[in-house]
């Protein structure tokens, strides 16, 4: 392994996770006049997607534990976007539902993926293929990830 590999520059994690911040600040005024973080956007698009999913199921989808998403899941009920309610068939499991309020932004919020498609400077089709190859990248790493402590 060269000395190069080792420079912020040469870094793809740091590209990765700088990437990751400035999308996140570009989000963040879009939002912010609603009233949402980025991360409840994302479980917003999740519920808008297929309403009626349990904590854990969402969970999945966006890659967080429970105990990450629970206190999220609760400013977005204060907030009335979603309500929490226990499954009658597993009272372990709890679905979240959005509520009209909920349903509704999903309109207010329409123009925000085209706003962020335009600050990508991608494309639609660019989008795809960058899509794509960052979930590669994704499902590599985490099928790698158990394997490398052991390397």
């Amino acid at each position: 392994m060269s000395a190069d590999c080792l420079k912020l520059d040469n870094a793809l994690c740091f590209a990765i996770y700088s990437a990751n911040h400035a999308i996140t600040r570009a989000y963040k005024p879009l939002l912010d006049k609603h009233g949402l973080t980025y991360p409840q956007y994302l479980v917003m698009i999740v519920l808008w997607d297929r309403d009626g999913q349990t904590v854990g199921g969402i969970g999945d989808e966006l890659f967080l534990e429970s105990s990450t998403l629970t206190p999220l899941l609760k400013r977005l009920e204060a907030a009335g976007y979603v309500r929490r309610e226990r499954d009658p068939k597993d009272e372990r499991q709890v679905v979240v539902f959005l509520t009209q309020k909920g349903q509704e932004l999903r309109k207010r919020l329409a123009e925000v993926p085209r706003q962020m498609l335009k600050a990508f400077g991608c494309g639609s089709a660019g989008m795809e293929k960058l899509r794509a190859e960052i979930n590669a990248v994704r499902d590599n790493v985490s099928k790698a990830a158990p394997h490398l402590a052991s390397s």
